[in-house]
């Protein structure tokens, strides 16, 4: 029993002992949405309170708390610190555990807390979510069963003007003061097999690609292979490979000169030259460092094929790699390898589009670095949640969307959320999000389907509606075959046909949609002649 007097209130605490301090309330329990979802995918013990420092205190926003609500305002476009709060409030008073004290309206706190939020704690779960996708990549996903081929190239990024984003990452001189945004420039690494990003750095418009590169050597193993477009390709960056036992094929830089009457012939349009190291190092010259230390000379290999797409120019294209071998490694698989830099370009694509941080949101630089971050962690995230489908069900990761996948884990989430303490029934939603995530889109066969549609003849206005009718019947025996009865599978996680493998199924959305068929009739309209006749409203 607790003892006060009215005389002395002073030596109240002295006589009769403290009041028993009420702890604060944390955001912990019902934090996790999107926990559910990605929780099993991020290291233990890496968001918990530090022993000293601003993170260390008993706090409303914890440092869990902070993490998952920034990484769901990543994951929605457009989303204000607001609405994260008035998210937050929702948590707060619909938890299991209702707690006496309202928690405030204001974004202010939350402001604060993402401030507090260490940036190398968010470096390290983006290494470890990396790490992660390299680990889970099977033999057979390799390049030739055993070589893992890395993608390099770089973008930028735009934000928010302020004096002190111009600061630290100017605008491009072309744009008059007052009238342009800071822009950064990243350069990224990307694993080809699972689609992650490995490493990236980043610097103004001063920086060049070149140089941020050197920042990221330490995610090239022995034995990778790196593929680049010319802007990399440079006799510092081959030697500096070579030291490391990685190998590159990579466009050969418009400005060096290409003969194929010297060297020793390989094959046609296939030959092994020599290349001597530069005398004077360049201005600014981003291997100057290693310059010294490499070789005299290195033997190259050039690669020279042309490429004929029906209805395009066509274009030739001269390869400069480091496998050496013909034999082993023959031109026209070094050229269809090349083919798949273009997937560095998806890559960025559903980073600044499709998750919406082409134009990053915050006011400092500090937390634009925290940003980037958050950005590459939420990426991952989804990667990890395609590649352990792809994986399940048997399906090459390439034929899964990311945006299919982006927004069933935003939906999935909250319906997981809502069976808190349930685990019986968050593993079979999980599982069912993993088995919405195994069907590509119907969109994705339309595509398909219109590439592999063969020219159709020019001539008459006749002929053109005749070719647009035989497209729609065509598209129609598609769409039938796409109605054919869907079995269940045994796990009940995943539906495909019976009798049918899943890596080689079909969509369960069979449904063709209007922009597909509208896609195929222009792609009828523009593989015929251009007739001077206007288009009926039939053939729309």
């Amino acid at each position: 029993m607790r003892f006060k007097t009215p005389f002395f209130s002073a030596f109240g605490a002295l006589l009769f002992g403290r009041r028993a301090h009420r702890p604060t309330p944390v955001i912990a329990e019902d934090i996790g949405q999107l926990q559910g979802v990605f929780g099993s995918h991020l290291p233990k013990g890496m968001l918990g309170a530090t022993e000293k420092g601003s993170n260390s205190r008993h706090r409303l926003f914890s440092l869990e708390a902070t993490f998952w609500a920034f990484l769901f305002q990543v994951l929605s476009p457009a989303c204000a610190c607001r609405e994260v709060v008035r998210k937050l409030q929702a948590w707060w008073r619909g938890g299991r555990k209702r707690p006496a004290t309202a928690m405030s309206a204001s974004s202010a706190a939350y402001c604060q807390a993402r401030a507090r939020l260490p940036l190398t704690t968010l470096e390290k779960l983006f290494a470890a979510l990396a790490a992660t996708l390299q680990r889970r990549v099977q033999d057979a996903q390799r390049w030739l069963g055993e070589r893992c081929v890395k993608i390099i190239d770089g973008t930028g990024f735009s934000m928010p003007d302020t004096a002190s984003n111009q600061q630290r990452w100017p605008q491009p001189g072309g744009q008059k003061p007052g009238c342009g945004f800071p822009l950064i420039r990243l350069v990224g690494l990307f694993c080809l097999s699972s689609g992650a990003l490995l490493r990236y750095a980043f610097g103004n418009k001063h920086d060049h690609e070149n140089h941020l590169t050197r920042q990221m050597l330490d995610g090239l193993e022995r034995g990778d292979v790196l593929l680049a477009d010319r802007g990399f390709c440079s006799y510092g960056l081959i030697g500096v490979l070579l030291a490391r036992g990685v190998d590159g094929v990579l466009r050969l830089h418009q400005a060096r000169r290409q003969d194929f009457r010297c060297g020793r012939r390989l094959g046609a349009n296939d030959r092994l030259v020599t290349w001597t190291r530069p005398r004077n190092a360049r201005t600014n010259d981003p291997w100057q460092q290693e310059r010294l230390a490499l070789p005299e000379t290195q033997a190259v290999r050039l690669i020279r094929y042309r490429v004929e797409v029906p209805g395009f120019r066509t274009e030739e294209i001269t390869l400069a790699t480091t496998l050496l071998d013909p034999q082993e490694y023959p031109a026209a698989v070094l050229a269809d390898l090349y083919r798949a830099r273009w997937n560095i370009e998806l890559r960025f694509r559903e980073i600044k589009t499709t998750m919406g941080a082409d134009v990053l949101r915050c006011k400092s630089p500090a937390m634009i670095e925290k940003e980037l971050c958050l950005n590459a962690i939420a990426y991952n995230l989804i990667r990890c949640v395609m590649q352990e489908s792809a994986q399940r069900h048997d399906v090459d990761i390439g034929r899964l969307s990311f945006k299919g996948t982006l927004d069933g884990v935003r939906h999935f989430a909250d319906v997981i959320h809502a069976t808190t303490g349930q685990p019986r029934a968050q593993r079979q939603l999980y599982d069912d999000l993993l088995g919405c995530v195994d069907h590509p889109s119907s969109e994705s066969h339309c595509e398909e389907f219109i590439r592999s549609w063969p020219q159709l003849p020019t001539g008459s206005y006749g002929e053109l509606i005749r070719g647009a009718r035989a497209v729609l019947h065509a598209f129609e025996s598609v769409s039938e075959t796409y109605r054919e009865p869907i079995a269940p599978s045994a796990s009940g996680s995943s539906c495909h046909r019976s009798g049918s493998h899943p890596s080689s199924r079909r969509s369960l959305y069979c449904r063709p949609t209007s922009g597909a068929i509208a896609s195929l009739l222009d792609h009828t309209m523009r593989s015929s002649r251009q007739l001077r006749r206007p288009r009926p409203p039939s053939v729309l």
